[in-house]
């Protein structure tokens, strides 16, 4: 295991790296929005800042629309 780790470390940390930042945003912008069932959904689960992403450019947007208005 440890072989292992040591030979993919600067794969674990690009993939921390990118994952970290996207999962801020969108937690962010889920508490924001009072999006419960999705706050905790992207808290728990680990989708390589996919789900984020789908979050923060599809999902969250309707909120913000409505604050808008």
């Amino acid at each position: 295991m440890e072989q292992y780790l040591a030979q993919n470390q600067w794969l674990i940390l690009l993939i921390v790296l990118w994952t970290l930042p996207w999962k801020g945003v969108a937690l962010w912008k889920a508490a924001k929005n009072t999006h419960k069932i999705w706050f905790v959904a992207l808290l728990v689960l680990n989708t390589l800042a996919i789900l984020e992403i789908i979050y923060i450019f599809f999902f969250s947007k309707k909120k913000e629309q409505e604050v808008k208005t």
